[in-house]
Formats: structure tokens, C-alpha cells, sequence
């Protein structure tokens, strides 16, 4: 509900749909950068990503940091450059900024032939065809390209003009000669983006880009598992053993249904409804009954999914992010998804303290989903709960949620902290430590210690008055 009203996304969402014969599982994700955490974590889960740019804005702070995890995983990365029937900027900008920006090749699949009121539509290169523009299709028929050679002056001039036909002509015959070659495997390695240019409001250039996307993406990726007794191994997803870790976690997604699902990305093997798999972090042996496959709202119960699926199970409370889920007789877990550190943070409490107990079980599912991080003094109890988050966003959707699904009002009142670190060796009890102005200790559910100040200085001033302290660099450790 909360996204209809802002009219943006703020949570990742997943979407199961079949294409001429491929099964195509869509991770949509928040393009706001104060969500920037839960697009890391799906990111995780997936095999390809494809990059959305606006064609008049260019790249923006959030597709920075997200290329970084794409570039860490080394996955095929697709860019759409969109609005392409808005004024938009030289796509020749365009690309020279992605190849800086990135480091990575480029190699435009297909190239606009003007923008705006002037948009005529795309000339896909390999197919030497144009795709002709029309802002009334909206998508309600196939659009297939007119084969056109470009030096056919007078079937160019019938189909563009001859104004946008001479400059679409000196415009390519420019790519053709200073652009990077095409090379599949670079393209699956993550060392050259394919580049598309369209409309996707009007449906323009999108079917076109999904064809060419299944023709160059490659089966699903291998993932890593850790064991303390032996070397990380690849897990691929043509091993028969099943294997899937849960990459999110959310209750109360409609009305509909007062449930908390855990989303598993299925790594190997085959999944069955009600066959016997093991929770590794939990320990025990367990049956999935439930297990869903979604398309935005809409749900349908499967008896069986494979890797490279995404399934959402019941969770009555016993999945975390990260969790690793195997057959009983092969046991192992896949490697640990990164906790983000918060930079923002808020003391809450409710303003009904007949609705504490509602309150303390919004707060623990809600962080349980990794939406927010939760804290406390030590040795306080849950009297006064501390909410940590990457962008000042998530407070505003925390503060709806807990109102519209647990009932709860809250006072929220902002603390100066924008850096915490975990507390990896403590030399004395935590209340003997010399903290500086606008430090505090603090206590995760993990029963961990933790510091959270106001600068990176602060940590220096921390390790310099408490001999034998020692912060550590990751929340994961």
C-alpha cells in the first residue's frame, strides 16, 4: 500500500513468467538508494542484472554502488537505456559514461534514431533492421523489424526521413568503427554490457530486449559453500542434491494473507512439496507443504520447482537471511549474505504502553526481514529499543508498517550516531569503557556488543583511551 502512495518501490518483489520456452524469474528492486540493502541482498540471489538507465538523467548514485556487487559476482550485466521518447542526452555520452563510470565494455545492440518528439524509433545493428516508433502501440501488437541496409538511401529516407537517416548514418558508421567488439563470453563474464535503447512506458524496444537477453544470459550461476573442516566448493545447478538459501524474508505482504513467507533461491537439484529437507542453521528435518510460486500479487501453491527458481515457503519464525536449506544425506552451508552497517538511527517506543507486547513483535519481525536493525542498551532489556537503517526512508515505511500491521503508534526520536562498529575484543565490562561525546554501546539480538558514534575520528579517540579494544570492519564477522 505504502508503494501505491509514493509511487515508488520499497521492497524487492519477484515475478515468475514463461517465454518462448525459457522460465524467466524476475527480482524487481528498490531504485531509491535508502533501500539500497535489501538490493544487495537479491542480488545475491541472482544470475544476470539488468541495468535501467534514464536516458535525460544518466547514471545515478544507486546503479553505482549496485554494479559494485554485480562486478563482485562477476554476472552479465544488461543495459536498458530508457525514455528514449523524452529528450534525452547524446547516446554517445551515455555510453562513454558507462564505460567510464564502470570500467567495462559496451557494445550497443541497437542505436536511437533521434529522441523526444523526434524519436523514430531503434536500428538494430547485427539485424541491420529498424524497429519503427509508434507512442500509440503501447505495446498491444508484436513489433517486428523492417530489414533495411543502411546505404539503401531511398527505403531509409521512406522509413526515418532523409534528415534522421544521414545522421543515424554517420552516427553508426562512428560506432562501427570506435566501439568495443562483441564478444559473447566477456558478456557473460561481466567484462562487456550489451546496450538497448527504448521506451519502456510504451512498450517500445522491451520485447526486443528480452529476446536478445535470453539469447546471451547463461543458465543459472554456480553458488559457493562454506564447511569450517573443509575448502569452499562450487555448488552447480546441475547437481542432483537439492539446495536453496533464503535471501529474504517478509510478513503481511497483502490482506490476502497474514503470513510471513522466506523467499529461497533454489541453488541445485530438484524441489518437492512435502519432501524432507534439512534447515542447516536450525538443525532439524523439515517439510515444506506451502511452497509458492508468485507473479506480483498473485500466488499458486507448486509441487516441484528447480534451480533457478525462486519459491516463497511459510516461515512460522525459524528462517533467517542467509539460511541454508539441503537434502539431510549432503550437508553444507552456502556462504553468508553481507550485513550492511546502519547510518541512521532512531530510539522508538510505543505511545500505548498497553501496546508493548505488540510493539516488541513488530520491531522483531520487521528486523527479522532485515528491513531495519534492531539494538539496545545492554542490560536494558526491551525497554528501550534502538532502530538502525541505511536510508531515512525505511524509518517512514517502519513507522506505516507497525502502525497498519501491529496497531502500534510510536514516538521516534532521532540519535546523532552515524557509524557503528562491532566490538570484536572488549578489554573490561562494557560500562568501564571511555567513550568519547556522542558514543554509545550498544547490544544486537545476536547478544553482541557494539559502538556507535558520531565520526569516523570517534573510533580512533575509542581504540587510543581503551587499550586492548578492538573494532571490527564488518557487521558479519
Amino acid at each position: 500500500e505504502i508503494e501505491k502512495k509514493r509511487g515508488i518501490s520499497v521492497t524487492s518483489s519477484v515475478m515468475q513468467f514463461e517465454y518462448e520456452g525459457f522460465c524467466i524469474n524476475i527480482l524487481d528492486t528498490p531504485g531509491h538508494q535508502d533501500f539500497s540493502e535489501d538490493t544487495y541482498r537479491t542480488l545475491m540471489a541472482a544470475d544476470s542484472a539488468v541495468m535501467v538507465i534514464d536516458g535525460a538523467k544518466g547514471i545515478e548514485p544507486q546503479t553505482r554502488k549496485l554494479f559494485k556487487v554485480c562486478a563482485m559476482r562477476h554476472i552479465p550485466i544488461f543495459t536498458f537505456i530508457n525514455k528514449m521518447d523524452r529528450e534525452a542526452r547524446d547516446p554517445f555520452d551515455l555510453i562513454d559514461e558507462l564505460e567510464k563510470e564502470f570500467g567495462i565494455g559496451t557494445y550497443p545492440m541497437n542505436w536511437p534514431i533521434g529522441c523526444g518528439v523526434d524519436f523514430k524509433g531503434v536500428y538494430e545493428r547485427d539485424r541491420q533492421s529498424i524497429l519503427t516508433f509508434d507512442e500509440r502501440h503501447a505495446g498491444r501488437k508484436r513489433l517486428k523489424g523492417i530489414e533495411c541496409d543502411i546505404n539503401d538511401t531511398e527505403q531509409m529516407d521512406s522509413l526515418i526521413g532523409e534528415r534522421a537517416r544521414e545522421i543515424l548514418t554517420e552516427q553508426i558508421e562512428l560506432l562501427d568503427g570506435a566501439c568495443f567488439d562483441f564478444d559473447i563470453e566477456k558478456v557473460r563474464c561481466g567484462q562487456l554490457s550489451p546496450v538497448f535503447f527504448g521506451s519502456a512506458l510504451n512498450n517500445f524496444g522491451v520485447e526486443a530486449f528480452l529476446e536478445r537477453f535470453l539469447e546471451m544470459t547463461s543458465a543459472p550461476l554456480s553458488h559457493k559453500s562454506v564447511h569450517p573442516a573443509v575448502e569452499p566448493t562450487e555448488i552447480s545447478p546441475f547437481d542432483e542434491p537439492f539446495s536453496a538459501f533464503v535471501f529474504k524474508i517478509q510478513a503481511n505482504m497483502n490482506k490476502a494473507h497474514r503470513d510471513r513467507l522466506a523467499f529461497m533461491r533454489i541453488c541445485s537439484g530438484k524441489f518437492q512439496r512435502d519432501t524432507e529437507y534439512y534447515h542447516m542453521q536450525g538443525g532439524k528435518k523439515m517439510r515444506l507443504s506451502q511452497p509458492q510460486q508468485l507473479m506480483a500479487a498473485e500466488r499458486e501453491i507448486v509441487e516441484e520447482a528447480y534451480a533457478g527458481d525462486v519459491i516463497g515457503v511459510f516461515d512460522p519464525g525459524i528462517f533467517s537471511i542467509g539460511d541454508t536449506i539441503c537434502v539431510p544425506g549432503k550437508k553444507f552451508k552456502f556462504a553468508g549474505i553481507p550485513t550492511f552497517a546502519p547510518e541512521h538511527f532512531c530510539r522508538v517506543s510505543p505511545k500505548d504502553t498497553m501496546k508493548r507486547k505488540q510493539f516488541i513483535k513488530g520491531t522483531e519481525q520487521i528486523a527479522q526481514e532485515g528491513a531495519i536493525q534492531i539494538f539496545k542498551v545492554p542490560n536494558s532489556g526491551m525497554e528501550e529499543v534502538i532502530v538502525g537503517v541505511v536510508g531515512t526512508l525505511q524509518f517512514d515505511v517502519f513507522q506505516y508498517r507497525m502502525k497498519n500491521e501491529y496497531g502500534v503508534d510510536m514516538y521516534m526520536t532521532s540519535l546523532p550516531y552515524d557509524h557503528l562498529r562491532l566490538i570484536s575484543n572488549c578489554p573490561c565490562k562494557p560500562e568501564e569503557l571511555v567513550l568519547c561525546t556522542g558514543a554509545a554501546i550498544l547490544e544486537d539480538f545476536k547478544e553482541r556488543l557494539l559502538v556507535a558514534f558520531d565520526g569516523e575520528w570517534s573510533a580512533g579517540f575509542l581504540t587510543k583511551h581503551n587499550p586492548g579494544l578492538v573494532l571490527a570492519d564488518s557487521l558479519s564477522v
